[in-house]
């Protein structure tokens, strides 16, 4: 028989179902700011990142730019992080998926507003799978 898998993230991962991701990759002049691509699926989302499928493939340790829209909410989240994976994936219109890791939540520069992981936090109490 095969090793366990053992899970190594801290944070729990759930669906948001009809939840959607618009990207754009960090440049170091972007006078456009314009979101490369828009509303992407979301695959599953935690307090510390996501994972979405793409047209386009990114590049690993890019910085990004997310603007994550959930049903039924009015204002989408505005979170910065870095792709830590690209894998393929051969389904519809989309080539790969993506892993983003959020910057941490603080009120310095380059990190996430606090109110993003409440939140997350929210999305979380509602969507999650309950611990067995």
């Amino acid at each position: 028989m095969g090793e366990p898998v053992i899970e190594k993230r801290a944070c729990v991962r759930f669906e948001a179902p009809g939840a959607t991701v618009s990207f754009r990759t960090k440049k170091i002049i972007d006078l456009k700011k314009k979101y490369g691509e828009e509303f992407c699926p979301i695959a599953d989302i935690s307090r510390g990142g996501l994972r979405f499928l793409s047209k386009s493939t990114l590049h690993i340790n890019s910085e990004i730019s997310l603007k994550v829209a959930i049903p039924g909410d009015t204002t989408p989240l505005h979170l910065l992080g870095r792709v830590r994976w690209v894998g393929k994936f051969a389904s519809g219109d989309y080539r790969c998926q993506v892993g983003v890791q959020f910057y941490p939540y603080g009120e310095k520069k380059n990190q996430n507003y606090p109110g993003a992981l409440v939140k997350i936090i929210a999305l979380e109490q509602k969507f999650a799978p309950p611990e067995e």
